[in-house]
Formats: structure tokens, sequence, C-alpha cells
């Protein structure tokens, strides 16, 4: 049904349809019967999908990233449509704009996106009373909650664990694990929040407040596939001497390389052309240390992500695979894990 839905959707600029289908899917997460039917249809409960990572219980392995779902419209259907998790966000802790339209763009002939998006949300305090309401009217989420957490544009550099720690203290009951997002390359100079310093900065005033909770919640830490391995390293020695939970590998990449189309959009490159980069990272991360490694980048098969989690990964998440796949990827995904 989706390859004949398609061609129409692709038709229209893709942050309408974008928008449309988010606003279709909010009001089919407010319909019980609908995601009842949904979930029956379109959900896969196997005791062998199940997960233990970073103290959670995951229904399954397959996580929905973090972009498509920012603001917590449809928090519902995504456990209905069979992720065994989900990520929200990227959440600031003031409301923005993002960048100008149009940001978006499809790359059909490589299977892929390039987003300048901007970190475009409606901020810490609106989607915390949001996912308030969710839970009174619904319950808590069948599926762990991820909240992803970026830096507010009008925030200076020097002040950015200050704009992280605030959306952490407004959304830290809502959430079952939280990721520090320092590796979007559509936010003016937030990549330099990898460098030793400045994430060192961060790791501590989180950690710290972390520490000082009466539930201690996981934090990870999204990185970039751009980076050396002598960045990487040094990343993960920090990390590491912080106790973070887990990394999730990779955000988008600013290379353009073995591109078929000729687009010479800015922004992150998502989808199939990150595929092998995401997979030679994530392999690199398993050889050097135990953290758990979410893999992200290119996956949109069974067999992408059985060969995630056999190269060592300990869950995977979806973003562009399931827009260029259709909805019921998570299905054919957790199926094929079972086969």
């Amino acid at each position: 049904m989706y390859s004949l839905l398609k061609p129409l959707l692709f038709a229209f600029p893709p942050e309408a349809v974008h928008d449309h289908v988010l606003g279709l899917l909010e009001l089919v997460s407010r319909q019980k019967i609908l995601l009842e039917v949904t979930r029956r249809f379109c959900s896969v409960a196997n005791p062998r999908l199940e997960v233990s990572c970073m103290g959670l219980q995951f229904p399954n392995p397959i996580g929905l990233a973090a972009g498509l779902d920012k603001n917590a419209l449809a928090l519902p259907i995504w456990a209905a449509l069979g992720f065994g998790f989900v990520e929200i966000g990227s959440v600031t802790a003031h409301a923005q704009n993002g960048n100008p339209q149009p940001r978006l763009f499809r790359l059909p002939e490589d299977n892929a996106l390039i987003n300048r998006m901007g970190f475009n949300n409606h901020g810490a305090k609106v989607i915390a009373a949001r996912l308030e309401l969710w839970q009174h009217t619904h319950g808590q989420p069948t599926a762990p909650l991820g909240i992803n957490l970026g830096k507010s544009k009008i925030t200076p550099l020097e002040n950015a664990s200050q704009d992280y720690l605030s959306s952490l203290k407004r959304l830290y009951d809502y959430g079952d694990y939280f990721v520090l997002n320092v590796s979007s390359p559509n936010t003016p100079n937030l990549r330099q929040l990898q460098d030793r310093a400045p994430l060192e900065q961060l790791l501590k005033i989180i950690m710290d407040f972390t520490k000082q909770q009466a539930v201690q919640k996981p934090i990870a830490l999204k990185i970039a596939p751009d980076l050396t391995w002598e960045q990487i390293d040094e990343i993960l020695e920090i990390a590491l001497s912080h106790r973070i939970s887990a990394l999730i590998a990779t955000n988008t990449t600013i290379a353009r390389d073995g591109l078929r189309s000729s687009s010479q959009e800015t922004g992150g490159l998502s989808g199939q052309p990150l595929k092998a980069r995401s997979l030679e990272v994530l392999r690199y991360l398993v050889k050097q240390q135990d953290l758990p490694i979410i893999s992200v980048g290119g996956i949109a098969s069974p067999e992408d992500a059985q060969q995630r989690l056999e190269a060592g990964a300990a869950l995977v998440q979806l973003y562009s695979g399931f827009i260029f796949e259709g909805p019921l990827l998570p299905n054919r995904i957790a199926k094929g894990l079972l086969a």
C-alpha cells in the first residue's frame, strides 16, 4: 500500500508532508480504538525481541530516532506501530522556529534526506506540559521514552551547559532516558561541544544533577559521524570518566561522498549514504569500550538492523528508512529478527 501512496506523498514538499502526516498520527493517537487496531496490525510482541539496556527494558530493539516527532505530538502511536522505544526532540530550553524554509530535502535517487531544520521545537516548558498530559490521558508509555536535548540557538556556547541543564530539569520526570545532542550540524558551533573542555563541563554539570535525584536516569551522548578516530577516542575517554550510560552513533553527516543526486543543499545528510560510515563507527566503538551503543544511520531493512545488532549495537534507530520504506518497517524488521 505504501508503494502506491509514496509517489503521491513525494509529489509535495517534504516538510509539508511531514506536518500533515504527523497531524494525522496525532489524531489517531487520541483515539484508543484506532490505537488498538494499529497495535494489533503492526506491533510484534515476542520475548525473544526484548532487550535490557541502560537499566531499562525494551520490548524490542527498534527505536524511532529523534527528529520525527520533535514535540511529542503523536506519542502513543509509535509503540502501536511497533517501535520498541521512542526518542522525541531535539528539545531546547527556549522555543524556537528553526532555520528558514525550505530546510528539508529528499534525495530519492539515494534514499536519503538533507535537513537543516535547526532544532525547531516548542521548548522544554511546553513539551513537559504535553508529556504530563499524555501520561494523564494514556498512562505511562508502553515503550521507553527518550528525550533528546539540544542547545538553544540564542544561548552563547559558553553557557551551553546551563541551557541543557535547564531543559533536563523541566523534563526529568517524563523521560526514561536523555540524550545530549552535541553533534547536529544545523546549530552554529554546536559541534564544538564535542571538544574536550566544553564536553567535560557539560557532562560534569549534567551528571552532577542526575546524581542528586532520587531516581538516576540514563544519560546518553549522540556523536557525529564526521569525527576522526582521535576525536572519537577523546570523547570516549571523557564519556567513560563521567559514567554516561550509552552512546548514540551517529548523527547526520556533512559529507557528500558517493551521492548520485546533484543536490547542493547544506545541512545534515541521513539515509543510505550514511550507512557505511555509521556501521564503521559502530564497529570501532564496540572494539574500544563496553558502553551500550545505539546505532542509527542508513537502517532501512531487517538485514540492516540485524547487521548492526551482530556488530555489537544494543539498540537501533530509524528515521530516513521509515520515510522511504513506510510505516510497516518496524514490523518487517521485528519479523526479520525473529526469522
